[in-house]
């Protein structure tokens, strides 16, 4: 992964985990005191993902996981609005779900179909989506975390 700002990736990556802690009571990733939160969740054997507050979310964080099984690079993976992971026709029932996400902050056990860059479809299992809100309580975008999957 060749990312610009190492800074900006720490950050959320902390983020990434604070939110998850405080919305869920549960750790995303356990690391040493003053260990790298960049590498901890980029090679994470589960899936996590965000996307930013565009009127159309765009993501902005895939870890090695996610790279992986949308078969892109950090670059297109990070260019893409959010709404794209799904195929066309799961669009209207994800939206539907990422609402009811940003009123209530988290939901799990969400599943639901996706297709790869290269056209490959799988299906998301265990999916734990949550609001990304920072230490002054400004609403941040949100993320996904999935365990595991089944290609179709």
């Amino acid at each position: 992964m060749r990312v610009e700002n190492a800074e900006w990736l720490e950050r959320h990556s902390r983020l990434l985990m604070d939110s998850y802690r405080k919305l869920t009571k549960k750790s995303l990733s356990e690391i040493e005191p003053g260990a790298s939160a960049t590498d901890a969740l980029y090679e994470a054997p589960f899936a996590l993902l965000s996307h930013g507050t565009e009127s159309d979310p765009v993501l902005n964080y895939g870890n090695r996981t996610a790279l992986n099984l949308w078969e892109m690079s950090w670059q297109t993976f990070t260019a893409m609005p959010s709404r794209l992971t799904a195929e066309p026709m799961e669009q209207s029932v994800r939206e539907a779900f990422m609402e009811n996400v940003r009123k209530k902050g988290y939901s799990d056990g969400y599943e639901g179909l996706r297709i790869s860059g290269s056209g490959k479809r799988f299906r998301i299992e265990q999916a734990v989506v949550w609001n990304l809100i920072d230490e002054n309580g400004a609403y941040r975008g949100q993320a996904a975390m999935f365990p595991s999957w089944t290609r179709l």
